[in-house]
């Protein structure tokens, strides 16, 4: 019999975005960064189909998930601070992130460089423009 947790413990963030275009947007995630298609959602059932056209999507790599709803309009969204990513995933071996990502044709903006704050970075723009911050600690501390 499995026990109710005594404790509350937070175990996972998953960015969710509202983009025009889901299928174009799921195939960049997978065939650019490197993810794979959990599946479609077309408001009532997940299935792979794109007809009729999905209206949620989920991407998952390892252990980051992304989701993504359909906008049916262009969105006027809030932006991050200026220079701020979308979204920051911190990863382990970024250095060979990058060199896969540049060979998949990421639009690579920076990196992957040393921060004075104990990270490396890597810094990519997706095809909606969103920028996706990838960081390793290298630090020695665990994160």
């Amino acid at each position: 019999m499995s026990q109710t947790p005594t404790t509350a413990r937070l175990v996972a963030a998953v960015p969710q975005f509202t983009v025009t275009d889901l299928v174009r947007t799921a195939e960049y995630y997978r065939d650019v960064l490197g993810f794979q298609i959990a599946g479609y959602w077309d408001g009532e059932r997940v299935s792979f189909a794109t007809d009729p056209p999905p209206v949620f999507a989920i991407v998952w790599r390892d252990e980051v998930q992304v989701f993504f709803n359909r906008a049916d309009q262009p969105v006027v969204r809030t932006r991050p601070a200026e220079g701020a990513p979308d979204v920051y995933l911190r990863v382990t071996g970024v250095d060979a992130l990058a060199e896969e990502l540049r060979t998949r044709g990421a639009d690579i903006i920076d990196g992957p460089e040393d921060r004075v704050y104990g990270q490396r970075e890597l810094v990519v723009a997706d095809c909606n423009g969103l920028i996706l911050c990838f960081g390793e600690d290298t630090s020695g501390r665990a994160t």
